[in-house]
C-alpha cells in the first residue's frame, strides 16, 4: 500500500530495543517536526483553503501526538532528549531542486512530506510487531494508522494540485531514490535512521 521499494531492515528492531530512551526522544521530535511543517505549508500557502483547513487539524494532530511520545519519555523514568539532525530527511531533500513555480513548490513539499509520512508508518508497523515491550507496540500500531492517514492525505494533494501524470513520475522517481538513500540507513537509533 504504501508504495515503498526497500523495507526496513527487520533488525533495525533490535537497535530499538537497545535505545529505547533515545528512540522516543528522536521520535517526539518527529512528530514537532510533522507539526512545524504544517504550520509552515500553512503560512507558505494560505491561498489552498482546503489544505489550510487539513493543516490546522494535523498541526492539532501531530502536537499531541508529541504530548503522548513525551508522556511515554516521562512514564519510564526519562527526560526529553535534545533534537538531532535527520540524515534521512536531509538526504531526501536533496532530491527536489530549488526554485520553479509556487506550484511545484507546494507538490514537492507535498510529496516529501508523504513520503516521510509513509516510511514513519512502515517503521511503526514494524514496531508493532517486532517490539517485546508489549505496551509500547500496542502505542505504534495506533500511531501506525495514523501515518498511513497522512501519507494518503499528502499524496491526495499533491495530486490534486499538480498535473497527477507528472505527480505520479515525481513520486515513482521519489521512491526509487528514497531506496537508495535507506540502503545506508536502518544502523542507528532513530526513527528514520
Amino acid at each position: 500500500m504504501l508504495g515503498l521499494k526497500l523495507p526496513t531492515d527487520p533488525r533495525w528492531v533490535n537497535i530499538v530495543e537497545k535505545n529505547i530512551e533515545d528512540i522516543l526522544s528522536d521520535h517526539a521530535w518527529c512528530e514537532q517536526k510533522a507539526a512545524s511543517t504544517a504550520v509552515s505549508l500553512i503560512v507558505s500557502f494560505p491561498e489552498y483553503t482546503e489544505l489550510t483547513q487539513e493543516m490546522i487539524a494535523l498541526v492539532k494532530e501531530e502536537i499531541s501526538h508529541f504530548k503522548m511520545v513525551h508522556d511515554k519519555i516521562l512514564e519510564r523514568g526519562w527526560v526529553l532528549g535534545r533534537d538531532r539532525k535527520d540524515d534521512y530527511v536531509v538526504q531526501i531533500l536533496k532530491f527536489f531542486p530549488k526554485g520553479g513555480s509556487r506550484t511545484t513548490q507546494l507538490v514537492h513539499r507535498l510529496l516529501y512530506a508523504a513520503l516521510i509520512e509513509a516510511r514513519s508508518c512502515e517503521r511503526f508497523r514494524l514496531l508493532s510487531e517486532e517490539l517485546e515491550d508489549k505496551e509500547l507496540a500496542e502505542f505504534y500500531r495506533k500511531l501506525m494508522v495514523s501515518e498511513a492517514n497522512h501519507y494518503t492525505m499528502f499524496l491526495g494533494f499533491a495530486r490534486q494540485y499538480g498535473n497527477r501524470k507528472e505527480v505520479d513520475q515525481k513520486w515513482n522517481d521519489l521512491l526509487s531514490y528514497e531506496a537508495e538513500v535507506m540502503k545506508n540507513l536502518g544502523k542507528h537509533q532513530s526513527i528514520h535512521g
